[in-house]
């Protein structure tokens, strides 16, 4: 939600990491100036290099493809199990 101190770097640190874990996110908007709003969606896509998707009211979706992740790192090769020598009484 973008409030009345309007879009601050907190907010936009906050709709970065949304766009990470989610790709497509709704931003709610306060306020009822529409050319505010229609300037927000194009400055937040901007700073975040997101795609704007629809603006609905004070509604807002935008969407950022979400980064590939590292490939984990290879397991360690596992030993052979060897089965325990039984002593044997003679």
């Amino acid at each position: 939600m973008i409030g009345e101190a309007g879009l601050t770097p907190a907010v936009l640190g906050e709709i970065d990491l949304a766009l990470k874990s989610h790709e497509l996110i709704k931003i709610r908007v306060l306020g009822d100036d529409r050319r505010h709003r229609r300037s927000l969606i194009g400055d937040i896509c901007n700073a975040l290099a997101a795609q704007p998707v629809q603006r609905i009211g004070k509604m807002l979706v935008v969407f950022r493809t979400r980064p590939e992740p590292a490939a984990p790192p290879a397991p360690a090769p596992r030993k052979k199990h060897r089965p325990k020598r039984r002593f044997q009484n003679r």
